[in-house]
């Protein structure tokens, strides 16, 4: 358990992977925005093993896998219409992760102070939570684009403790992006158990089965 200088405990979780499965979405915006410019679709699997480092970085992965070099403004204008297709059906079909919801509202009411630091866009993040109805979940949430760098910049994780206004956090997440965030901030790291194979270095025995496991640390 981590505690807070004032003696409350905090816990800043990544979102996507981590508390909800919204590849299924993700791919449909993006592989919608993709055909619409002349481009291939990705399959579903491809897709969510790049999520994880943000919009822009997700254009430009796949188009280096279609072997499509591409400047930086081309880049910049398909993950802007990325990003558009994506608001317009943010949860068609993202789900919350099981045991997730309540977890989350356990931790509330034992006292935790619960921030969110994503790489998602600040504007599609809230409409995420609103969708899902999470959003009363966290007492400060910090989008890719609400800070000036985004993960694994440790800027981006410190954003969100100081929003929480605690001195320490319990991070959580599920790829290698949070694993290296929590480490450059110098602050405890908790993978879950759901994350894909491959994606963290921490032991899956020591992962979280449930996040409710942050009491009984």
């Amino acid at each position: 358990m981590t505690q807070t200088g004032g003696g409350a405990c905090a816990a800043v979780f990544d979102l996507d992977g981590t508390l909800i499965d919204s590849a299924p979405d993700i791919a449909d915006a993006v592989n919608r925005t993709f055909v619409a410019h002349g481009l291939d679709a990705t399959d579903e699997a491809v897709v969510t093993g790049l999520i994880g480092n943000g919009a822009r970085q997700l254009v430009a992965d796949l188009l280096t896998r279609q072997c499509i070099p591409a400047a930086p403004s081309d880049i910049a204008i398909l993950t802007e219409a990325y990003v558009a297709s994506y608001a317009e059906r943010p949860v068609a079909r993202t789900t919350i992760y099981p045991h997730v919801a309540e977890d989350l509202a356990e931790l509330k009411r034992a006292g935790w102070r619960l921030g969110l630091c994503t790489n998602k866009p600040q504007a599609l993040t809230l409409a995420v939570l609103e969708g899902l109805g999470m959003a009363p979940f966290f007492d400060a949430v910090r989008g890719a684009d609400a800070v000036p760098a985004r993960k694994p910049d440790p800027g981006h994780l410190r954003a969100v403790i100081e929003a929480l206004g605690v001195d320490r956090a319990i991070y959580v997440g599920d790829t290698e992006v949070d694993e290296a965030t929590a480490l450059a901030v110098g602050m405890p790291f908790r993978g879950v158990a759901w994350a894909a194979p491959g994606r963290l270095s921490v032991a899956e025995s020591t992962r979280l089965a449930r996040l409710s496991d942050l009491l009984n640390p």
